[in-house]
């Protein structure tokens, strides 16, 4: 009999599902049981409200919930059955009388049934954590508020059918597409648009705290608290892009970024001389040589850390990094690559203030293709693919990258096009949306669709936000997607026929093959 049942990650056991004591992301049998129950108390709410009932705790709450269950989020027992009392006590202040839905008719239901609810599950889940953030900034939709309710409903519905339930996934790739947009305008009001910034990969000496996750506004506010303290602020893993934002990279302790993606940091924060502080994923189970300077906030939590709660008072983690006190001399570290610096703020802004420089050079030839390769880094073996994949890109080509994927190949120099870098990262997964902008501006440029432009995306997937940005590329109907290191095991084999019947959908292979495929 199975202990647990998990397949929303690319690295899920066996490429079928975690069913053991743990999943392979360390999370505890108990714990996947729990996050099963908090999503059928998230679907007892979404059934019995509408519209006129909902209110901003009632939203605040479901963000809180689906977040939660991303994969590296939440391995704390304790939290997770507070926000599911927390979940009852809402459905009775609405009246609420719908019952909770047993997880388990999902995860047994016929598989091309079970296999679009996991996309419009996955997705949602991907999605709250987008609109999280931007709620975090005060910024809301209520579209996109109330699709969570209607997705939700769906997934608990019994009579749903393969008909009725595939709008729905490419709606969800929809809604995603608008939270994205209301995230991208978030995060440049607050913080201003992001420009080209050379990010150095040294650790000066001294006490200093490494930030992590996606969340830019847990990231001003400890650079306003560490102010004049003489600590460092270094980023980490999807914080690198933070650098490039004009209201963050004033503040002259922001130095630099530690390490490289999240798989690593077991390693990498084994007996660091420093706090770490996560925000959001990815959180691997914490080891004993470094657990007394991990420090939790918002949705993330992990037994036995010391959680910074809604003051967020971050003294516990500024008297942690002078305790620690750092490195005693410089501390020279490199990318995966060899690299000392990296580069960041290629955002949407950026690229289309240089559209015309851009169109020209595919006009004469000097660019011939563009490839989007980004997405999710992970620790399964075949992810040096992308590494490779980028090498033997032809040197009249444009990388465009995003995500943790990119560490994979950020601190390479692959020299310039017309004084534009091969290589140019637009951000964190969010910032899709600005890719996806080029993209289309770019389509505009040359009459055509984006199908017909010179461009190829390549991405590695790990969780659940690569699931809603894979669906929003579906709903604009792109296609010929080569999606890696291995394909979701929560895909029937009828449903990926679809998708490649329909969008044209491709594993990856190797580099050779499929540059050869690409280009011809």
């Amino acid at each position: 009999m199975n202990k647990m049942f998990c397949f929303q990650c690319e690295q899920t056991a066996m490429s079928t599902g975690c069913t053991g004591n743990a999943g392979v992301c360390g999370k505890k049998f108990d714990t996947a049981n729990l996050q099963d129950k908090l999503t059928g108390a998230l679907i007892g709410l979404a059934r019995g409200v509408d519209k006129a009932t909902t209110t901003a705790a009632t939203d605040k709450l479901m963000l809180e919930g689906l977040f939660t269950t991303i994969t590296n989020v939440n391995f704390n027992n304790e939290t997770i059955s507070e926000l599911i009392e927390q979940i009852a006590k809402e459905k009775a202040t609405l009246a609420n009388n719908c019952t909770d839905y047993d997880m388990k008719n999902l995860w047994e239901a016929q598989e091309d049934i079970r296999s679009l609810k996991s996309l419009i599950l996955f997705g949602l889940r991907g999605v709250a954590a987008y609109a999280y953030h931007a709620m975090v900034l005060g910024y809301k939709n209520e579209q996109v508020n109330q699709f969570f309710y209607e997705g939700l409903r769906a997934v608990g519905d019994s009579n749903a059918t393969v008909d009725s339930l595939l709008p729905l996934v490419l709606k969800t790739g929809e809604i995603n597409l608008t939270c994205m947009t209301l995230l991208d305008k978030a995060n440049t009001d607050s913080f201003g648009t992001p420009t080209p910034t050379t990010v150095s990969l040294t650790i000066e000496k001294g006490p200093f705290i490494v930030i992590t996750g996606h969340d830019l506004y847990d990231l001003k506010l400890l650079l306003e608290q560490t102010a004049g303290k003489g600590i460092n602020i270094y980023t980490h893993g999807e914080m690198l892009p933070a650098h490039a934002y004009p209201l963050l990279k004033k503040y002259s302790h922001l130095k630099g970024n530690f390490g490289t993606a999240w798989q690593n940091q077991q390693k990498e924060f084994d007996n660091l001389p420093a706090p770490i502080l996560f925000t959001t994923n990815c959180l691997m189970p914490v080891r004993p040589s470094y657990a007394d300077r991990v420090f939790t906030t918002e949705v993330v939590s992990y037994p036995e850390l010391v959680h910074i709660g809604e003051s967020k008072d971050f003294a516990p983690v500024i008297a942690k990094a002078l305790e620690l006190g750092g490195y005693a001399e410089d501390k020279v570290l490199t990318g995966i690559n060899g690299g000392n610096n990296v580069t960041t703020g290629f955002g949407h802004g950026t690229i289309l203030s240089v559209a015309d420089k851009v169109v020209d050079a595919v006009k004469t030839g000097a660019i011939k293709h563009f490839f989007l390769v980004g997405g999710c880094d992970g620790a399964k073996t075949g992810r040096n693919y992308y590494t490779d994949f980028v090498k033997q890109a032809p040197k009249d080509s444009i990388i465009l990258t995003l995500a943790c994927g990119k560490y994979r190949f950020n601190d390479l120099d692959l020299g310039t096009i017309g004084g534009l870098p091969r290589i140019m990262d637009m951000g964190q997964c969010n910032d899709a949306y600005g890719a996806i902008k080029v993209a289309i501006s770019l389509s505009e440029a040359f009459n055509c669709s984006v199908n017909e432009l010179p461009l190829s995306i390549v991405l590695s997937w790990y969780e659940q936000k690569a699931v809603c940005i894979l669906l929003t590329l579906l709903h604009l109907g792109i296609k010929n997607i080569y999606l890696g290191p291995t394909l979701p095991a929560f895909l029937s084999p009828n449903i990926l026929n679809f998708l490649v019947e329909n969008y044209n959908i491709s594993p990856i292979s190797t580099p050779e093959k499929d540059l050869k495929k690409i280009l011809g």
